[in-house]
């Protein structure tokens, strides 16, 4: 997080309790609301003054943290306000002691326009009426100002016990921050915290946290490519880095997640990755709620062009500036799905290393075609294997696919790190390109070790023209993925067709699709029909000649190159003729069938079509 500065532009609390102690001689009957007004306009012109700051600057952090700083100052005043002047006693006791913690995303120091205020007052023991008092004085003005406050009273004790039985409750005290009042008692609750809810609780914090960011992503579809995403618990949004950053505190106890470096579960360049997409995504999202004027989580369609404009994303080349505004979104959705697969595989690397401390002998050491077997999942030899041989990044997809074998985070690790070895010349190689075309054809799914391939970077660097669609928006009211997720998935539904899992949904293509000749024309037409998205222009016109230039790459031939960029420049001729031309019209038929011109182009056009049309 970035360092506030001017803070006193957004807010002078020294004025604001001088302001607000000045209304304490008022009568009881006109001091409440008094108050009220003193705080509100202090509210108002605080919040005005964050916006004014973040559409100047678009610092998302920034932001949230001058909201943060706002919200505290004004609590400090109430709470001085009522200690010092509505509820003064003169020897207060230790049990009439109160803390103020901040909770949530408020204790984060990550406030949100219009996200709740989360507070948990700590007492000493158990309540006293002088620190009801106090608490409520609070909380009723908080409301009045039209506040969303959440809050809970607790002893130490309860705090404590609480904690170890509730994860969300934990999580909490995990990055609660002191806000004001006896600070002795927050200090108190942290050591405690750690000493008696953190020690020996760590491997059950992060299975039970990665159980529930799982779960968490499917219930939001389990994709990080649906056109309107949730900023904040979808894949690859903020919640996700926050759960890096939960899991990291707790086994490490960092501060910041820079000092992940150190221990060996980031490189700096990660680091700065996961800085860089956490600010994209809080400047998003103050946006989003901004425009929206409540806490808005998902950037629906109807709100996309206007967050485009507002961020600067202008129509270039063909390209409107709402499609490259999501398509920036997705990519850095990815980077965070990239942190989290390397920050798992750190985790692994190290619970393996604290579980085995000693060396071990055995005279058994399985592999599978060169991948060694780890915890029952393919893994690599050593950090330099792909050095060596890049090859391999291909070839383990492919084992994974043919054996049923998972490939192990430290083994993706290794790949996102060495993405940078597939090249011109690897792209080139028959061998490289027989691989992937064993992926792509495979009788066994291959949408699943497609969809690996790209969440690792490998499609894309393998074939930099699926990498340019990669993240692709499609601003239409048709489309619900991006253009590498639709294509993926035509691929899985092709796949289905195959094996007869569809013979009720699509009886035609599935009766047809045995009589194809050739399946990898199919394929690759289907990999390949959208591949020209977002260039400006007719994508399928485009996509044409990008077809003629890859496909003798992966060995067709010239007349199976042929119908691979025939299909690909009438991939929407079928569904065009059904859904837009007068069928009872000779016309129509006699055109169709002079464009077509051979039952076994009908035959890959009705399989095209159909995975094209039921994967949107």
């Amino acid at each position: 997080m970035k360092t506030l500065r001017g803070k006193r532009k957004i807010i002078d609390r020294l004025a604001l309790s001088e302001a607000a102690r000045a209304l304490l001689d008022l009568g009881e009957a006109e001091r409440p609301a008094a108050l009220l007004a003193c705080y509100r306009e202090a509210l108002e012109a605080g919040k005005a003054a964050v916006r004014r700051r973040f559409e100047k600057n678009q610092n998302g952090e920034l932001a949230v943290l001058g909201n943060c700083h706002l919200i505290d100052q004004i609590i400090r005043v109430m709470y001085d306000v009522a200690a010092d002047g509505l509820y003064p006693a003169a020897n207060p006791t230790s049990g009439e002691q109160v803390c103020i913690v901040a909770y949530g995303g408020y204790g984060r120091g990550e406030l949100a326009p219009e996200s709740d205020i989360d507070l948990l007052f700590v007492l000493p023991y158990k309540q006293t009426p002088r620190g009801e008092q106090i608490i409520e004085h609070i909380l009723y003005m908080l409301w009045d100002l039209g506040l969303k406050v959440g809050h809970a009273t607790r002893s130490l004790d309860e705090c404590v016990r609480l904690s170890k039985s509730d994860l969300t409750i934990r999580t909490g005290l995990l990055e609660c921050r002191y806000v004001w009042g006896e600070q002795s008692l927050y200090m108190e609750l942290r050591r405690r915290f750690w000493k008696e809810v953190v020690a020996g609780s760590e491997r059950n914090f992060v299975e039970a946290k990665l159980q529930e960011r799982d779960a968490r992503h499917k219930q939001m579809g389990d994709t990080r490519y649906v056109l309107e995403p949730n900023i904040k618990e979808g894949k690859g949004g903020i919640r996700d880095l926050q759960t890096l950053f939960w899991i990291a505190k707790y086994l490490y106890r960092v501060d910041d997640i820079a000092s992940l470096v150190e221990q060996g579960v980031f490189t700096a360049r990660e680091v700065a990755q996961f800085e860089k997409s956490q600010a994209y995504l809080w400047s998003v999202r103050c946006h989003l709620h901004y425009l929206a004027g409540r806490p808005e989580e998902r950037l629906t369609f109807d709100v996309q062009p206007e967050l485009a404009a507002r961020m600067g994303y202008a129509d270039r080349q063909g390209v409107l500036g709402v499609e490259r505004f999501m398509r920036h979104y997705f990519l850095v959705a990815k980077d965070v799905g990239d942190l989290t697969r390397i920050f798992c595989a750190a985790l692994e690397a190290q619970q393996k290393r604290r579980r085995f401390a000693l060396p071990r002998f055995s005279f058994r050491h399985r592999d599978i075609e060169g991948f060694p077997i780890a915890a029952g999942r393919l893994n690599v030899a050593s950090d330099e294997h792909f050095e060596e041989n890049p090859i391999d990044m291909l070839r383990l997809f492919e084992v994974t696919q043919r054996t049923g074998f998972d490939i192990h985070p430290l083994a993706l690790q290794t790949i996102t790190r060495n993405l940078h070895r597939i090249g011109a010349a690897l792209r080139k190689d028959p061998a490289a390109t027989a691989i992937f075309m064993r992926i792509l054809t495979a009788k066994s799914d291959a949408e699943i070790t497609l969809r690996r391939m790209n969440e690792a970077g490998v499609l894309g660097r393998f074939l930099p023209d699926f990498g340019r669609v990669v993240a692709q928006m499609q601003y239409d009211m048709y489309h619900v993925y991006t253009t590498d997720e639709h294509t993926i998935r035509a691929i899985g539904i092709l796949g289905q067709i195959e094996r007869g899992e569809l013979k009720d949904e699509l009886p035609t293509s599935s009766e047809v699709i045995d009589k194809v000749q050739s399946r990898a024309v199919l394929y690759m037409a289907v990999l390949l029909h959208d591949i020209a998205k977002g260039r400006g222009g007719d994508h399928s016109v485009l996509g044409e000649k990008v077809a003629k230039r890859l496909c003798p790459h992966f060995g067709f031939t010239p007349a199976q190159t042929e119908t691979v960029a025939w299909l690909v420049r009438h991939h929407l001729a079928m569904s065009h003729t059904a859904f837009k031309r007068d069928l009872d019209d000779p016309k129509t038929i006699l055109d169709f069938v002079d464009l077509v011109q051979s039952p076994e182009r009908l035959r890959l056009l009705l399989c095209l079509t159909a995975c094209d049309i039921r994967a949107v």
